[in-house]
């Protein structure tokens, strides 16, 4: 396994649609510049009242000064039951599917 990371962020979330991905272009400016991120994907299931999203870091350290950042600054916004996790990366099986790795 190498030193790459992943941090799932999952949090209850009532807004979807287009006003909300215009509204949060700012924030992913931000997080694009974040130390240690290769990529994010942002995720939404508006069934289930849900949003987050699944990054790459380049270490366990910058996802978890990430995580420490970004799940104040969801609080700030009044985001409450905001689950992560981490996951180590297996590189070698991982690109044989096609794994944006960086």
């Amino acid at each position: 396994m190498s030193g790459l990371t992943v941090l799932i962020f999952d949090f209850p979330n009532g807004a979807f649609g287009p006003e909300r991905t215009e509204a949060l272009k700012p924030l992913a400016e931000d997080i694009a510049g974040q130390h240690g991120l290769l990529w994010k994907i942002w995720t939404e299931e508006p069934a289930a009242g849900r949003a987050g999203g699944v990054y790459l870091f380049e270490s366990r350290a910058a996802a978890e000064a990430y995580h420490a950042m970004h799940a104040q600054r969801l609080a700030a916004r009044g985001v409450t039951g905001i689950e992560a996790t981490y996951r180590g990366v297996n590189e070698v099986l991982s690109r044989i599917d096609r794994a944006p790795l960086g």
